[in-house]
Order: structure tokens, then C-alpha cells, then sequence
């Protein structure tokens, strides 16, 4: 898990298919524009001008939190995939990134590898072994 790989809505870009994925491996919402896709390189939240004006570069500091994107966003994610962007944000806010990341590991750890267990799909992509129910 990397500090690098949290996106200013509170996803976990290190759990995300296109990160984990073998082939044309996003590098997260701070990497490469050139290597993201385009519903990721045109994101409205990453693009927001009121996340510009944040220190922390989150959307938890932002006056509109949360937003309606980002209400839809984390609708999307507890329904498909049982994870909240929003709870994410509170938890970062409340505990620091460092704690986040740590919960993030242990949550998301493949107890069969040591791989991670990809959001999208709810298991390791490494060894197939699924273990979590989406």
C-alpha cells in the first residue's frame, strides 16, 4: 500500500483492477496521464477546482463535502463493490493516512499469497483465490 496509490475521493487506486491488472498498468491517480483511462485521466473529482484549494489534496477538506459526484461515486462502490469512498475520507481524516493504510492492508491482504485482493472482481489476482463476497 502507498500513499501515492489514494485518490483525492478516497479510493484505494492500489486495490483498483487497472492498477493490478498485467498489462497497461495505471499507476493511479497521481501517475501517468498518458497511461490512465479516460474516464480517469477526465475525472471530475480530481479535476475539481475546489480540491486545487485543499492542503491536503482530499476531498474530505473541501466546504461541498460531500459532493454530489462523490455521493454517486460511493453510492456505485457500496452497492457493486462493498467498499465507501466517503467512509475512506472520514477514516483518513480522523486517523491520518499512515492509519488508513494500514487498515487498507490488513483489509485487503490475500491470506492465500500475500497478494492484494482486487475491489472489482473479490479476489487475489495473483492466485485466483477468492475472498470476498461482491
Amino acid at each position: 500500500m502507498n500513499t501515492q496509490l489514494i485518490a483525492p475521493c478516497g479510493m484505494n487506486c492500489g486495490i483498483c483492477l487497472g492498477h493490478l491488472r498485467n498489462k497497461n498498468v495505471c499507476q493511479g491517480c497521481w501517475g501517468d496521464i498518458s497511461q490512465k483511462l479516460h474516464h480517469c485521466a477526465n475525472c471530475s473529482i480530481k479535476n475539481c477546482e475546489l480540491l486545487a484549494n485543499t492542503d491536503s489534496t482530499f476531498c474530505y477538506e473541501c466546504p461541498k463535502f460531500p459532493c454530489t459526484r462523490l455521493k454517486q461515486l460511493d453510492k456505485r462502490y457500496r452497492t457493486k463493490y462493498h467498499m465507501s469512498m466517503i467512509k475512506n475520507l472520514e477514516t483518513i481524516r480522523r486517523e491520518g493516512l499512515d492509519k488508513f493504510l494500514q487498515l487498507e492492508y490488513e483489509r485487503w491482504l490475500c491470506p492465500v499469497c500475500g497478494g492484494v485482493i482486487c475491489v472489482h472482481v473479490g479476489y487475489c489476482l495473483n492466485c485466483k483465490g477468492k475472498t470476498l463476497s461482491i
